[in-house]
């Protein structure tokens, strides 16, 4: 069976689809077979990115190695069965099909509370949630005393996964390794960095996520997209004098890859 990462937080912006897309293909790179789905049905970014990279590729004439993404399948209402939700039928059909061919599946979940992004995070094997560096994206995971700064309990995304976790023991599936990301490090506001820091690792302990690092706010990032490029494919597209920062990131996207421990995989990137 393929090994399913998803990432999810219900909060855009997060760098969720940056974070998917440098992972899938970094996957791809190093000979894994790596399916792809898309939850966010209107934005679609994680799709639009790898879609760019095919029609980079072709007008380029490179063949880089690519996730094998796939959009969720229509369906004939007609043929659910009575009281089957007609998404959770199309993701089902979608995940049948790249679990027989695939290693791992990489599914980017939308910024939002939808039912498609319920099912993925109890489908996730991994869970990885990109968090950028700040109290109003930590109120996701937790509530705090605005005075002391103390954890007083878990917010409305750490109570999803944790019915996601309960419907994983349910059905007697291995626990779900979650992972937070902080994104968005800035070399600045040291004290605003080490306050989030000591509440993310007191958090850790109480509701069960690892922390990791993820990447920094680059501009390299922002240029990349348009073309479905990520990191790795620098030297490929004919740039073999990285600068500082690019060479800085790619360091990041290897000690991200290191954090996740996936099952058999030894980074080679």
């Amino acid at each position: 069976m393929a090994h399913i990462i998803v990432t999810g937080n219900e909060k855009g912006g997060s760098g969720k689809s940056t974070t998917a897309m440098h992972i899938a293909t970094a996957l791809a790179r190093m000979g894994y077979k790596v399916g792809a789905l898309d939850l966010d049905l209107r934005q679609r970014s994680f799709g639009r990115y790898i879609e760019n990279r095919i029609a980079f590729c072709q007008r380029e004439s490179l063949a880089l190695p690519t996730p094998d993404y796939r959009d969720l399948p229509e369906v004939d209402p007609a043929s659910l069965d009575p009281g089957e939700n007609i998404n959770d039928h199309r993701l089902s059909v979608a995940m049948a099909g790249l679990d027989a061919e695939c290693d791992f599946i990489l599914i980017d979940c939308p910024g939002s509370h939808t039912r498609l992004s319920q099912v993925a995070h109890s489908l996730a094997d991994t869970l990885i949630t990109p968090l950028n560096d700040s109290f109003i994206d930590f109120d996701l995971l937790a509530r705090i005393d605005s005075a002391t700064n103390k954890v007083l309990g878990p917010s409305i995304y750490a109570e999803m996964v944790w019915q996601a976790r309960q419907l994983r023991a349910q059905a007697g599936l291995k626990p779900i390794d979650w992972i937070v990301l902080r994104n968005r490090l800035g070399a600045q506001q040291m004290h605003n960095k080490r306050k989030v820091g000591e509440a993310l690792e007191q958090l850790s302990k109480r509701i069960g996520f690892r922390v990791a690092p993820g990447f920094s706010e680059r501009v390299i990032f922002r240029e990349l997209f348009p073309r479905g490029l990520t990191l790795l494919d620098l030297k490929d597209i004919g740039i073999e004098q990285l600068n500082m920062s690019n060479v800085a990131a790619r360091q990041e996207l290897r000690d991200l890859l290191n954090a996740l421990k996936l099952p058999g995989v030894t980074v080679s990137v």
